[in-house]
């Protein structure tokens, strides 16, 4: 609304990266009713199985404290290596983070386009 171009390529990036977070967590929600969980232990120091931990908001409470930890610290460290912005300072392009996946990257630019338009919108229903 207030026109400034930099303002929109920062708010499409934080749309995009959210939109890719929540894609991953709706495959995780849905990936282990449909395939079934990890065998073993989560925590082997307190007995707790893959097996134990339900899905969805109940896993909340089942998940050990040092869990937690390792999860913030692995986004975290995800944050760091990102870098704040690189995407639009340095690469002028919402959502780039620098590497190229395979279906996003190879073919013509509409074909691109076309991938990355999708992307924000699955991204949107993920949301």
């Amino acid at each position: 609304a207030d026109g400034d171009v930099y303002s929109f390529k920062r708010r499409r990036s934080v749309e995009i990266k959210h939109g890719r977070i929540c894609m991953l967590a709706t495959m995780g929600y849905i990936t282990p009713e449909i395939t079934g969980k990890f065998g073993g232990y989560l925590s082997p120091s307190e007995k707790l199985a893959f097996a134990d931990i339900p899905n969805g908001l109940a896993a909340l409470g089942k998940v050990p404290f040092l869990g937690w930890i390792q999860i913030a610290g692995y986004a975290g460290f995800t944050e760091i290596q990102a870098r704040y912005d690189a995407d639009i300072n340095e690469r002028n392009e919402p959502g780039n983070m620098g590497w190229k996946p395979p279906l996003l990257s190879g073919g013509d630019p509409e074909t691109r386009t076309r991938r990355l338009n999708a992307e924000i919108a699955n991204g949107r229903l993920a949301m």
